[in-house]
């Protein structure tokens, strides 16, 4: 029993080490990753790294084949545009609750919160580990102010993805303003429901935009590699 809860506990931990290289860009998309070499690194055996493996896998932060090897996923057009399907779901429907219910309190932290990350993002050579997460607590805020748990881990699991796109250099050119997101929780936070849901589509579509412009080497590079790594079909590791 004791091994047991050992295991577990070392895979837990090589999780977050893993994620957050992989939430860093020290793992970028396309990087095949050792299982041994993983093992070595951490001083652990290949067990708990193995189950670390097999849960990114199933967040779809990583793809594997057998006698291919695990790597980062690497994204099709396809990919995207789904994930964008389903959060412009879920967080129109969070900004819409959030109008509605949120606190005073609630609407003031976000306000600020969207000041750090619009200051954040307009340094070029900033901490992009602090944006990133700064970022995703700021998604995750809209979330809990709509006070809808189930809405609220459905969004937390949707952002996580996304993030690993947005490790991906900046496009040239793009529709991102300095302030973008200050003016979405303007209307969540002064904004009736219904303006409010329209301000985070629109955010939503010009994340899209962006995050498709980032990531068009690598729609290539998917095509390119099709034929040699396949993406194989994972169940839930729990």
């Amino acid at each position: 029993m004791s091994d047991s809860k050992e295991t577990v506990r070392l895979a837990a931990e090589a999780y977050l080490i893993l994620r957050e290289r992989i939430l860093r860009g020290e793992l970028p998309i396309g990087k095949v990753i050792s299982r041994r070499k993983v093992a070595t690194e951490l001083g652990v055996s290949l067990l708990p790294v193995s189950e670390a493996l097999q849960r990114l896998e199933f967040e779809g932060l990583l793809e594997s084949r057998p006698r291919a090897g695990t790597r980062v996923k690497i994204p099709t057009e396809d990919d995207v545009r789904g994930h964008y399907v389903v959060r412009e779901a879920l967080e129109m429907q969070a900004a819409r609750l959030f109008a509605t219910v949120a606190t005073t309190q609630e609407r003031s932290e976000l306000q600020r919160l969207a000041a750090r990350v619009d200051t954040l993002s307009s340094q070029p050579d900033g901490d992009r580990f602090l944006y990133l997460t700064l970022h995703e607590r700021l998604h995750r805020r809209i979330a809990e102010g709509a006070h809808c748990k189930p809405l609220c881990d459905a969004i937390e699991k949707n952002q996580v993805l996304a993030s690993t796109w947005l490790c991906t250099p900046r496009p040239a050119a793009s529709d991102e303003t300095p302030r973008r997101h200050q003016d979405l929780v303007e209307a969540l936070v002064n904004g009736s429901p219904d303006a409010a849901a329209e301000a985070m589509r629109q955010h939503i579509n010009n994340a899209l935009n962006n995050t498709l412009q980032r990531l068009e080497s690598y729609f290539q590079m998917h095509e390119t590699n099709a034929k040699s790594f396949s993406r194989s079909v994972k169940t839930s590791p729990h």
